[in-house]
Order: structure tokens, then C-alpha cells, then sequence
């Protein structure tokens, strides 16, 4: 095993470390273990490649990342921040608040983080800059609520951790749903408090708008909430699989971005455009990833580092909080996506063989997928807020403003540990 574990860490230093794509970094590190340390059984990673490539399941990531693109381009996300915007005005927090509702709702159709924390920021952060919000409190909301996108059914993080370890993407996504929903309370809670002990963050209103109008505005929502149930609907009662839920969800949004939004054949081209650029992108991190799992798995590594863990007296929960720390430092360093697609290969077995739910441990990940999202330097979320700003607010002023929420999300992780039944309760009824 000696020679495996210096394969595979001098391997993926030396060669990310030279600047090499991560994706091409993990298959040739694969490569070489198979090569040196399992007799040359190299023509098993090709397989293995087509094998995943191949699946139908997979298939879906695409179709919900052209959704997300469509969704960011359509000009949706100002109708949603609109129709939500009066209905926090009494409360302190204000528009806050709004961040956070808006990106939770956002998140029930993108599926990604980065594209969550772009479409709502894009919109939110200019009009709170102009009421005289605190600058920073807004961006940092953003970051947090962005985070929400990967959690909050359908996720990209759930269905790429689905796909490759075979775990029903159904259950998956149905367990997002009361850990994305506690995470968005807990965020509107931390900004209340906030805002009662700094009520210059956030100032009120000069006008309020009315009840009846309030009522007006959320039922305008109809659209978005059809979209929303097209999507989530159709898996959760078993009418469609993931992949079928995706395409008709990209119709959906394509005529709900047409009719309901400002989407043009132009618009709708440049975002096929950029989700088949961000979708090569993760295939290729995929392939890599399945060439160094088929490596791993071919050499019982799970296995060995089981019996190892079995050996030392350590519990579940114990070599869970070893996982979880592991994360939470490598979060620093990697994308969220290539982190996950990077480590399921020895995480997945060892911690299902340890009795830890695959569906729990999936949605843990990705929430810690999202810590990694706020966690300078790498924190994409931080970089696409400074970018919404235009460099009004410093990377490091939206990190220290994202430190409570990161904050929340840990102890998030925590409650998922201490109280599974918050993410199994969903599947369970359900499924």
C-alpha cells in the first residue's frame, strides 16, 4: 500500500501542481497506480470511462445546467426579486431578507451556486447599494444565500454524487429539501438578529407597500412556482426520472424565460453555449476522477482503510468528523464539484461501510461543498460576489462578512449528524 498512497498523493501534487487541468491530474495519477501498482491494468480505466459517460443517469447534468443558464440569462430572477421584495419590508432585515428567500427559490431550478449567487446578486446588489444598505451585509447575504442553489433540490452536487455512486437521485433530492429550508431559516435568523443589534445594515422603507399589494405581487409568482413544480413534482411522485424531469424542465423554462422574462433565440444560443462549456468541463473532472476511482477500487483500498478504521476502536461519527475536517481544509484549495468527484472514490465506501446512510452522507457533502464555496481563497462564491460589485466590495471584506454564515452552515452539519431524520423524512414518505 505504500506505493499506492505515494502514487496517488505525489501523483495529484506534482501534477495539479504544475498547473495541469484537475481532470487530467486524477486520470493520469489513476493511470499511473494501475499501471505501477496493479500489474498494467490499464485498459479497465477505458471501460470504467464509457461506462459513466454512458449512463443514462448523467445525462441529466447537462439538460440542468442549459436550465440554470436559460434562468440567468431570462431576466426571471428580477420578476422573482420583485414579487418578494415587499414582503419583508416590516421586518428587520429588510431586503435581507429577500437575498435569502429569492436565492432559496432560485435554487429549486438552477442547481448550481455559482449561478444562484450571479442571477440574484446581479439584480439584488445595485438596488440595495442605492437604498444605503451596509455594503458588505449584502454581499456577504448573497455569497451565503448562493450556497443554497447546490443544496436545494434539483442539485448538480446531489446528482453528480447520485451518479457515481448509484444512490436514487430521487431520495437525493428529496432529502436537499428540509436541510435547504433550515439552512434558509437560520440565515434569515442570523440576519434578524443582526439587524436588531445594527439596524443601520439594513434601513427601513420611506414607503411600505400594502397588504393587498403584497398578495397581488406573490401570486404573480405563478409562473416560476409551476416551473418549480414541473421539476421537482414529476420525481417526487415518481412520474418522471431525473434526466426526463430535466428536459422538461428546460422547455419549461424556456417558456417561462419567453413569455414571463425578456429570453431571446440570441440569449437562448449564448446559454446553450455556456452550459456546454461548463458541462465539458465537469466531464472532464468526471473522467479523470472515475480513472483514479477504478484505480482505488481495483486495489480494495476502501476495503483495506475500513478494516484499518474497524481496528483502531474509531465509530461512525468519529471517522465522519475526520471526513468532515478533511473537507472543510481541502474546501480551501478545490471547487466544490472536483473536490466531491476527487474523494467519493474512498469516502463512499469507506463511510457506507461504516452504516452512514448514502443519502444522508450525500446531502452532508454537499453542504460541505458549499462551506468550500465561502472559504477564501479559492471560494467562487466570494469571487462571483466581488465581481457582481465591481470591486466595491474587497474579497476579503465578503469573506469576513460570510464568517457567520459559514458559521451556520457547519452547525448545519452538525444537526444533520445529531438529527438524521431532517434530511431521511422527505425520501422516507415519499419514496
Amino acid at each position: 500500500m505504500t506505493g499506492f498512497w505515494s502514487l496517488l498523493v505525489g501523483g495529484i501534487t506534482i501534477l495539479a501542481g504544475s498547473g495541469l487541468a484537475l481532470g487530467a491530474a486524477l486520470g493520469l495519477t489513476g493511470l499511473l497506480i494501475l499501471q505501477f501498482s496493479a500489474n498494467g491494468s490499464t485498459f479497465v480505466a477505458v471501460d470504467a470511462v464509457w461506462n459513466v459517460l454512458n449512463s443514462f443517469t448523467l445525462s441529466a447534468i447537462p439538460l440542468f445546467i442549459i436550465l440554470g443558464e436559460i434562468m440567468l440569462r431570462s431576466g426571471v430572477s428580477e420578476r422573482v426579486y420583485a414579487a418578494l421584495s415587499p414582503v419583508f419590508q416590516r421586518v428587520p432585515g429588510g431586503l435581507l431578507h429577500t437575498n435569502i428567500a429569492v436565492c432559496t427559490l432560485f435554487g429549486a431550478v438552477s442547481g448550481s451556486s455559482l449561478s444562484t449567487a450571479a442571477a440574484v446578486g446581479s439584480v439584488a446588489y445595485p438596488e440595495l447599494a442605492r437604498r444605503g444598505y451596509d455594503r458588505k451585509a449584502v454581499a456577504g447575504s448573497l455569497a451565503a444565500g448562493g450556497t443554497l442553489g447546490l443544496l436545494i433540490p434539483p442539485s448538480l452536487s446531489l446528482l453528480i454524487f447520485g451518479a457515481l455512486t448509484e444512490t436514487s437521485i430521487g431520495q437525493l433530492f428529496l432529502a436537499g429539501v428540509l436541510p435547504g429550508v433550515m439552512l434558509a431559516g437560520m440565515f434569515s435568523l442570523f440576519v434578524l438578529t443582526r439587524a436588531l443589534a445594527a439596524p443601520w445594515i439594513a434601513p427601513q422603507p420611506e414607503e411600505q407597500a400594502s397588504l393587498g399589494r403584497v398578495v397581488l405581487q406573490l401570486l404573480g409568482l405563478w409562473p416560476f412556482l409551476l416551473l418549480i413544480l414541473a421539476i421537482m413534482g414529476s420525481i417526487a411522485f415518481g412520474l418522471a426520472t431525473p434526466t426526463e424531469a430535466a428536459g422538461v424542465g428546460v422547455l419549461a423554462t424556456i417558456v417561462v424565460g419567453w413569455f414571463w422574462g425578456t429570453l431571446t433565440p440570441q440569449i437562448l444560443a449564448r446559454s446553450v453555449y455556456q452550459a456546454i462549456l461548463l458541462f465539458a468541463a465537469i466531464a472532464f473532472v468526471v473522467m479523470g476522477a472515475t480513472m483514479l476511482a477504478q484505480a482505488v477500487s481495483l486495489l480494495a483500498v476502501p476495503q483495506t482503510i475500513l478494516e484499518a478504521v474497524r481496528s483502531s476502536g474509531l465509530g461512525p461519527n468519529a471517522v465522519l468528523a475526520v471526513v468532515i475536517l478533511v473537507y472543510l481544509v481541502l474546501g480551501c484549495f478545490f471547487d466544490g464539484l472536483s473536490l466531491m468527484i476527487m474523494t467519493l472514490p474512498i469516502v463512499f465506501p469507506l463511510m457506507t461501510g461504516l452504516n452512514i446512510d448514502a443519502v444522508l452522507l450525500g446531502v452532508i457533502i454537499t453542504i460541505l461543498i458549499e462551506i468550500g464555496q465561502v472559504t477564501p481563497p479559492v471560494g467562487l462564491n466570494l469571487s462571483v460576489l466581488v465581481s457582481v460589485t465591481k470591486d466595491d466590495v474587497s474579497l476579503g471584506e465578503v469573506a469576513l462578512a460570510t464568517v457567520p454564515y459559514w458559521l451556520i452552515l457547519l452547525l448545519g452539519v452538525v444537526l444533520l449528524v445529531a438529527v438524521p431524520e431532517i434530511a431521511l423524512l422527505l425520501p422516507g414518505l415519499l419514496m
